[in-house]
């Protein structure tokens, strides 16, 4: 089955109170989606998801592991949804420091299912020296497109969405529980597709935690719109590898936390 054609959400019965009334009613629900990812025959990570654009995620979190850098790299990827395995073949050995992740849980809420700092952030993590400016309203124009855009959280309030962007809209959107998963589909489908970044922004639904900050950079991009807060680390990253953070981007207003000089007034 394509994952394409994969829903993301589902109908629940749901006893719904008002006061001291109550209804029965039909209320849609964000699916959970295991994935096992078989690397080179050895179990490497199991993800849970959204089932849609799960062959983007794969690549993606690859990349963000610091398991390949292109999509060349890549001998096979195959999915097999309905058991909920993908199986992915490299060329290159894996070295003792990418066996280290071997076998994590990695689940779809933030926190303690995920490893604070990757081995690997080191080696991948890139120091921005993009030349790329927009004014205040363009970056607020981006987040009202997101949110205009976002159907399946206004249907289940249970999924995050990313954007890669130009600096006026929108040029692909993409859904998950995690907002780690949902940055992670961006950046496979920025390395499947070759999409060149110098001229690229994200917008996104999340919180700006480290994870994230780190994910963007080694994206290679070096403005992030997020209508939520930044964490203390992840502000500091990002001033230490020269990416502009945004957050609370919302109702017309937004506060630039680094490397301002790419905002402009007007």
């Amino acid at each position: 089955m394509d994952n394409k054609d994969r829903v993301i959400e589902n109908g629940w019965e749901t006893v719904r109170f008002h006061g001291e009334d109550f209804s029965i009613e039909e209320e849609t629900i964000a699916i959970e989606f295991p994935i096992t990812v078989m690397l080179n025959g050895e179990e490497f990570a199991t993800m849970v998801c959204s089932p849609i654009d799960v062959r983007e995620l794969i690549i993606g979190f690859l990349a963000s592991e610091g398991i390949i850098r292109t999509f060349k790299e890549i001998d096979q990827l195959s999915i097999d949804q309905d058991r909920g395995f993908a199986y992915i073949e490299i060329s290159k050995p894996l070295d003792h420091l990418q066996h280290d992740h071997s076998k994590r849980f990695i689940g779809s809420c933030c926190g303690k299912s995920r490893q604070f700092y990757f081995k690997s952030d080191v080696q991948t993590a890139k120091t921005i020296r993009s030349k790329l400016s927009m004014t205040a309203q363009q970056c607020m124009a981006l987040m009202q497109q997101l949110q205009s855009q976002s159907e399946h959280f206004q249907q289940t309030g249970g999924v995050h969405n990313a954007a890669l962007c130009t600096v006026d809209e929108l040029l692909a959107i993409r859904t998950d529980i995690g907002r780690h998963n949902a940055l992670d589909k961006i950046y496979g489908y920025i390395l499947e597709q070759r999409i060149p970044l110098a001229d690229k922004v994200i917008a996104f639904s999340g919180r700006i935690s480290s994870e994230v900050l780190l994910k963007i950079s080694k994206m290679g991009i070096g403005i992030i719109i997020s209508k939520s807060a930044p964490t203390d680390l992840a502000l500091k990253l990002a001033d230490d590898l020269g990416i502009t953070a945004i957050g609370f981007a919302r109702r017309n207003k937004m506060n630039v936390y680094t490397h301002a000089y790419r905002i402009k007034s007007n």
